[in-house]
């Protein structure tokens, strides 16, 4: 016994190529050559649209017969090896279809032969495949156009009143403007209510404060804001600040009269004093209310409210435009507080029946994803198709009264969480909870969601993208309390420069396009009137179901403009985590046109491919 394990030992050492003795006999084995394997290339991009590709396989120092396979390939995919020549090396083809799940995966190829193994590892991405059709899709937007402008929001109030400075706001002016947004809304509360005592004193009244705001936005953009008379003075309402409706609805059309005086009509005199806008510039654009079903105001007082005081408006000047409602917009077809199903109808009723009957030239309702700071980034995403579907729901009824069969519908608020710190810094939403700001309005999340939003709103018709607010924190501005801006004033820049909608000149055609997942990524063609063609990738892909604020995961598109014809040239212009905010997204990057195009985003973010004729 004491034998067999000494040669045996010896046979052991024999496969490592050293020199062993056994019963007085010696000599040197030497060990075949080690079985390898290399791939033509470290990262394979497989599109979800069945589309063949290829990867070579080189094996080298084969002994016997080579088996090669294809281990941990995501669902959905397969493979086939094909031996060239006398083979054993080949070409690995990978197919993948529309139930591969887009992303990234790490499968390896394995080469076996009688008596070794060898593996090779590999990135493979599952890609998503959009192709652009050459017609225009009347079922999107405007009968085919895209027509959403970009714009943004302030709160004018004490806390929020003096953001451009007393002596220079050129500067600040200046930032606003190069962002392109039209018809800036101002929200008018607390002490920026113009009016607040009914003493027939000229005390009652006081600008200031409106003003420090409302003149620096008249000299900037269009120079033509929308107006929201958001709530009614103190001493028309209830002790809780809810306006009384039976007893002051005429005096607070009076109230809204003198506000279109003050700015359109040369200003009104009260106790003795002449009130008038120092600006020439008049406002056009004027809104009913803020959120009044979450402000007490049930839907038959706010149609009291809005046929009270528009008439009174008009009066004073009958080239004004009124948008309604300003709704607080969530949980369609919930029954509860934000279900416009349980507002709208009363609203569009017929005039002779309890709706409205004074003049509407827009409807306009608020969107946010979220009102606690924990909800996840799956969750927020999540909220996006809801938008749109009440955005069509707010057509549907329109549509039932053939004289607001035409009103456009606007999103006049817009932000990621719309939660505020209230008493003793705990949150205004969850009582019971710390309040901390929300940092994804302002970081690459954002880049994920907002073009998104924007793509989904314009494509069911939405003609109006409000941001809120324009200054402020982390959670809710465009630019920081001293004017630096943030990555969402680059994002809202890009969109308000990419699609330019006014009403002398209406944005770009929707294509046809159909995309191999929409559930991660949100695709958007446009050609506008040069012909220039716009692919949108927006990745808003969650890399964890717990993930808040995080970094999104990487998404590759592959653009099929088989259908298209030939362009000249091709850009990719991207918004991600790397974007500065300092500086804003790079100069679009050149690349070479073709008929299938890959276009990658690495996270959360949006990326445009701009092909021109």
């Amino acid at each position: 016994m004491g034998f067999m394990r000494r040669c045996l030992g010896a046979v052991a050492a024999v496969g490592l190529g050293v020199v062993v003795g056994c019963g007085g006999s010696s000599g040197t084995i030497t060990p075949p050559p080690a079985l390898s394997v290399t791939l033509g290339s470290s990262t394979v991009v497989v599109p979800q649209d069945a589309t063949p590709v290829t990867m070579t396989v080189t094996i080298s120092n084969a002994s016997g017969t080579a088996t090669v396979s294809a281990l941990a390939l995501p669902n959905g995919v397969t493979a086939q090896f094909t031996a060239v020549g006398g083979g054993p090396s080949g070409t690995l083809t990978l197919t993948g279809g529309a139930q591969a799940v887009a992303g990234s995966y790490s499968p390896t190829v394995e080469v076996s032969t009688p008596s070794q193994n060898a593996s090779a590892p590999f990135t493979l991405v599952s890609a998503v495949v959009a192709k652009v059709g050459s017609s225009v899709d009347t079922t999107m937007g405007v009968n085919g156009v895209l027509k959403e402008f970009m714009s943004t929001s302030f709160q004018v109030a004490e806390w929020d009143g003096n953001f451009f400075g007393v002596a220079n706001p050129g500067a600040l002016e200046s930032t606003m403007t190069a962002m392109g947004p039209q018809h800036i809304r101002l929200q008018s509360v607390s002490q920026g209510v113009a009016m607040s005592t009914n003493t027939g004193t000229a005390a009652d009244w006081n600008f200031t404060i409106m003003d420090q705001t409302v003149q620096p936005v008249l000299a900037s953009a269009d120079h033509s804001p929308e107006f929201q008379i958001a709530t009614a003075p103190a001493w028309m309402c209830f002790s809780n600040g809810q306006l009384d409706v039976a007893n002051h609805v005429k005096d607070f059309a009076a109230y809204a009269a003198n506000l279109v005086r003050y700015y359109n009509k040369g200003g009104f005199d009260w106790g003795g004093t002449h009130f008038q806008s120092p600006s020439g510039l008049p406002i056009t654009w004027w809104g009913i209310f803020n959120e009044p079903n979450g402000n007490g105001i049930s839907a038959t007082d706010y149609v009291t409210i809005y046929n009270t005081v528009v008439p009174a408006m008009l009066a004073v000047d009958p080239t004004i435009k009124l948008s309604a409602i300003e709704y607080s917009d969530y949980g369609l077809g919930t029954g509860d507080g934000g279900d416009p199903m349980t507002y709208l109808p009363t609203f569009v009723a017929a005039g002779n029946a309890g709706g409205a009957n004074a003049q509407v030239d827009i409807v306009s309702t608020h969107f946010y994803s979220s009102c606690d700071q924990t909800n996840t980034d799956t969750e927020l995403m999540a909220t996006v198709p809801q938008f749109a579907a009440n955005v069509s729901y707010f057509y549907e009824e329109l549509k039932k009264r053939a004289d607001l069969a035409d009103v456009p519908v606007w999103v006049t608020e817009n932000n990621v969480n719309a939660d505020y710190q209230g008493v003793n810094g705990m949150s205004t939403c969850n009582p019971n909870q710390v309040f901390v700001d929300d940092h994804r309005g302002t970081s690459a999340f954002f880049a994920g969601w907002r073009p998104y939003v924007f793509s989904a709103l314009g494509k069911v018709g939405n003609q109006a993208l409000y941001h809120w607010a324009y200054d402020g924190d982390q959670q809710y501005g465009e630019v920081d309390p001293s004017g630096n801006a943030y990555l969402s004033y680059w994002v809202d820049k890009t969109l308000a420069t990419l699609y330019p909608s006014t009403p002398a000149s209406a944005g770009p055609e929707i294509l046809e396009l159909t995309a191999t997942d929409t559930t991660t990524v949100e695709t958007l063609a446009t050609k506008n009137a040069a012909g220039t063609v716009m692919v949108m990738v927006d990745d808003h892909a969650v890399a964890s179901s717990t993930d808040n604020n995080g970094a999104g995961a990487p998404r590759t598109v592959i653009v099929d403009l088989s259908g298209l014809g030939n362009f000249s040239s091709a850009s990719v212009l991207t918004i991600d985590t790397n974007t500065s905010a300092t500086t804003g997204p790079p100069t679009a990057v050149s690349v070479t046109p073709a008929t299938r195009m890959s276009v990658t985003v690495g996270g959360y973010g949006v990326a445009w491919l701009i092909l021109k004729p």
